[in-house]
């Protein structure tokens, strides 16, 4: 696994042994910041479900300012650190918490992202609830985009009242969604 582009393009990151964590692919990778922005205007970034941190890291190797990573496993988190440590950047906040009460939290705290990323395991039925989560807590910036991955054996549905889909893309057994909030 490695950085896809921005000024760490080509950093090798590294991963989880096993396939207790997947992390996203440098193809679904690529794909998903070839969509975004080309200017990438995202200043402040939320990666939920880091697993490794690499869509966060990739955001900071474009452009991203401030960056926040959240993910509940302690080796996640271990692994977020020593990705970031090995780029030498010591700015990111690494959090271990559930995404959902991470989102109240940054709600409560009035903390607005201009992208935020959703990755969880598949099987796991969060990426509705983050949604949900992130739809009604405020936490995106007007404009501001949220990335959501999922199984094709267990696509995303639901109305959000806040949130828009904009495109909707498949890589093999990964569907990428694109909200964007109101």
């Amino acid at each position: 696994m490695r950085v896809i582009g921005g000024i760490w393009k080509g950093r090798r990151l590294s991963s989880f042994r096993g396939l207790s964590v997947r992390p996203t692919s440098d193809k679904v990778r690529e794909a998903v910041f070839n969509i975004l922005p080309g200017d990438f205007p995202f200043k402040k970034v939320l990666d939920l479900f880091a697993g490794t941190g690499a869509m966060g890291i990739e955001a900071l190797s474009r452009g991203a300012e401030e960056i926040v990573f959240v993910d509940s496993d302690p080796a996640a988190i271990s692994i977020i650190r020593k990705n970031l440590d090995s780029l030498g950047y010591a700015g990111a906040g690494v959090l271990k918490r559930d995404a959902v009460s991470a989102v109240r939290t940054f709600s409560k705290k009035g903390e607005r992202f201009g992208l935020i990323f959703i990755d969880p395991p598949y099987s796991s039925g969060l990426v509705a609830q983050t949604l949900k989560a992130i739809d009604e807590e405020g936490i995106a910036e007007a404009g501001g985009i949220i990335v959501a991955e999922a199984s094709k054996r267990a696509p995303v549905s639901g109305e959000f009242k806040n949130l828009r889909q904009f495109d909707e893309r498949r890589y093999g057994d990964t569907l990428i969604y694109f909200f964007t909030a109101d």
